[in-house]
This record gives structure tokens, sequence and C-alpha cells, in this order.
């Protein structure tokens, strides 16, 4: 199917759930990364959902209300001086055509065209983000049009947040949205199995990631964050980016990295020895880990509630860090109590998409969690850190030097389908026997 019918069809759906209500979403704005020079640009994800446009400057006015225009764009238009230093521009006229607009305006005509697409809604859609002259001048938009509701008896009386809209579209992939993280994830599986090739002591942290990230780019994409690569005890910090040390004998390295391709994410950690053999310590929290997140992804199942597959990793790493000394007590007490948070303190995954943490509101309004769903895809990342430093609470024990400095975390992207969990990562082994080989 043509993307573009793809973006035609979920602005159709969305508008299906609009009924007689306006949403505007806007592009992300440029950034600033030091003085004069800007981040390379990432759109907002929402509006790429919603449009397949790739460029800054943009507004997209969903209005189902309306006579004619349902799908209104205002853009960026031509200009050649400024597209000879900061790349080509499509513009009012290509636009229409190319994105299938029933209108498009330039973003010059937003204060004058967009009250008559706002005074036909009952409800208006919007996110406050990052653009604060947007944010402002949208609120002002609607503070008019309700100033003067008493006597047109129309118009937006109230403010929503635009994103609560695509949570139910976005949080089931389609098609296409699957096909476009399967090649991420193939990138991505490549990468991880080459760093596992090229690791040894003696090399540094980045230059591992530096021949991934290679990899990201030869395959027409990019990083869906920045790369963990860390190694020692830099592997108990869970957003560890310096990626600076030079790797030692005995070191675990733990690979938290995953490419992305038109957006769409991948996301894969492995923790495997440098040198090739696991310490008697770091074999046992390994296979440990590696049981959580096995009967993890078992959770992973049409109907069951999204919070099964944490508890049960929670469940197998409380029992068996009790097992091993390093906690004490009943282990539903332990878990009731948090205490299991000294060595496991994230969560056991999140959904997977356009955004590395997608979109998809997990409760009901009752605060019972909202079941998986076949199209969901979410990650399964149980991790045990036991940190340099570890104190433990008033009642733990204290916990030998042979367990200190471990950091170990295994993630894999699984695809919820009708016939159980599709591991879309197995492809990248994780067995001890793996690891070792």
């Amino acid at each position: 199917m043509p993307m573009q019918t793809v973006y035609q069809q979920r602005r159709q759906d969305l508008m299906a759930l609009m009924g007689e209500d306006t949403a505007v979403f806007a592009s992300a704005p440029m950034a600033v990364m030091h003085n004069d020079v800007e981040y390379n640009f990432r759109q907002d994800s929402d509006f790429y959902y919603l449009t397949g446009f790739d460029e800054p400057g943009a507004i997209a006015v969903l209005a189902p209300h309306h006579e004619e225009h349902r799908f209104v764009l205002f853009v960026r238009p031509k200009d050649k001086d400024k597209e000879i230093w900061s790349g080509r521009r499509l513009g009012v006229e290509a636009a229409k055509a190319a994105l299938g607009a029933d209108e498009v305006f330039s973003l010059e005509e937003l204060d004058a065209k967009l009250p008559e697409y706002l005074k036909g809604g009952d409800r208006l859609f919007y996110h406050f983000g990052h653009d604060q002259a947007l944010n402002g001048k949208i609120l002002r938009h609607w503070q008019h049009l309700l100033a003067s509701y008493v006597k047109r008896g129309t118009g937006p009386t109230a403010i929503a947040d635009a994103r609560l809209l695509l949570q139910s579209l976005r949080r089931v992939k389609q098609p296409e949205e699957i096909d476009l993280i399967r090649q991420a994830v193939a990138v991505s599986v490549k990468a991880h199995n080459y760093a596992r090739e090229i690791a040894q002591p003696g090399r540094y942290e980045y230059e591992i990631q530096a021949e991934m990230e290679h990899l990201f780019k030869l395959a027409g994409g990019g990083t869906a964050y920045p790369s963990i690569v860390a190694s020692g005890d830099n592997a108990c910090i869970l957003h560890y980016v310096e990626n600076n040390r030079q790797m030692q004998a005995g070191d675990l390295l733990l690979i938290d990295a995953g490419g992305c391709i038109d957006y769409y994410n991948a996301d894969i950690t492995r923790t495997f020895p440098v040198a090739g053999k696991f310490s008697a310590e770091q074999r046992i929290l390994y296979e440990l880990v590696l049981e959580a997140q096995l009967n993890a992804i078992a959770e992973v199942q049409p109907g069951k509630p999204f919070n099964a597959f944490h508890d049960a990793a929670v469940r197998t790493i409380t029992a068996g860090l009790v097992e091993l000394g390093l906690l004490v007590g009943d282990v539903d007490t332990l878990i009731e109590e948090k205490k299991h948070k000294a060595f496991f303190m994230h969560g056991t995954g999140h959904f997977l998409g356009l955004d590395v943490h997608d979109t998809g509101i997990l409760r009901n309004a009752d605060k019972t969690w909202k079941p998986f769903a076949a199209g969901n895809v979410v990650t399964v990342e149980p991790g045990i850190y036991v940190t340099p430093d570890y104190e433990p609470v008033e009642g733990q024990p204290a916990v030998d030097d042979r367990w200190r400095g471990i950091g170990i975390r295994i993630e894999d992207d699984v695809l919820v389908t009708d016939a159980g969990p599709e591991v879309l990562t197995a492809g990248v082994p994780k067995s001890v026997a793996a690891m070792e080989a």
C-alpha cells in the first residue's frame, strides 16, 4: 500500500474518533546544539504518523466538521535564498499534491486562516509542547473564540491534549509499521552480533559504539537513542553514555543499542564477558536475569494485563536473590516493600515504535491495567545491578565484594500475536553458551 494512502487512512481513523472536534498537530521545532549550530532535525512522532512530512515549521489541522477542508497544512513557503543555506523546502504548491491535503497555506498565513477551522469544532485538541511561541498563539486563538462563543454558539469550549487522541491508534502497530520495526531490528541484530565478535580486552567502549553505529548508517538509518556501551561497573549506571573506558579481562560488557529505519526503532541489550568466560558470580546473576526475562516474555500475550510481565520478572529475580542470600525475607513481603529495587530498580519494558518509549496508555480509569493486544510491540528487559558502593537498607544483609560491580541486562523486542509472543530480536543469541562462544 502506498504510504500516502496509509497516512490518509490514519487521518480518517483519527477523525472518526474526533467527531465534531478540531485537532492541531505541530511539527517538531529545530533545536540549537551550540551557538548557531542546530541538531539534526527529528520530526515529531505524532505529526509524522499522520502526514509523513519531514520538515520543520509545519502545522497540520484536522477538521472533520469542515465542509471542504478536513485536512489542512501550513508549511514554509519556498525561499531560494534560505534553501541555499538550509536545504530544499517542499513549499505550498507541491505540498497539496504530495501530502494529500485538502488545502495548503503558507505558515505566514496561520493567524489569518486557523480560526476558520477552529470555530466550527466543539473542542480543540492540541499538545502544548516545546514551541512556546506556538503554544501562546494557539491559546490566544482559543481564548478569542471562547470570548465570542455567546454570539455565535459555536467554537471550541475546551482544550484537550492531542496526544491522547492517538494513543489507541499508535498502540497497535499496523503491518507497514511492523515491517519497518523488523528492518530496524535486522540491522540492530547484525550490529550486536558484530559487537560481540570484536569486543576484547584493551579496546575502548567507544570503538564498539562506533562500529555498531556505522552499521546503522550503512543500512540507511541511524541510532534509535544514545548507545550504552558499558564495561565493568559502568554497567551499573542505567543510562551510561560516556563510553570512554578501556575494557579489561574479567569485565562484563553491557550494550544497549538500537538502530532506526524511517523513524521506527529497535531496542536491544545484551551482556557478555569481554574475555569470553563468565566468573562464577557473573554466571549466576546472568542466568537469573535470563530466567526472569524468559518468564516475562511468556506473559506477553493478548488479554494479559500490561503489568503481568513485570510482575513475573520481579518475582523471579526477588526469589533468586533470596536464594543467593543477597536479600533476606519472605518473597511476597520483599516485593510489596519494593526491596528488590535495590538491585532491579527499573521497569521490565515499554512499548516500542516511532518512539523508543512509545505511546500507549497503560491503565484504565479504574486503575486496572490495560491488556496487551495483538499488534503491540514491547521491550522485555529485566536486569540486576550490584553497585560498587551498595549499602543495604535496614534488615538486609551486607553484600560480599565478589558480587559488587556486576551489572546485567537482557533486552528483546517482542511482538504480541494471537499465537503468542514473537521475539523479533531472537537473532541475537543470549544463552550462556552463546555468550561464551
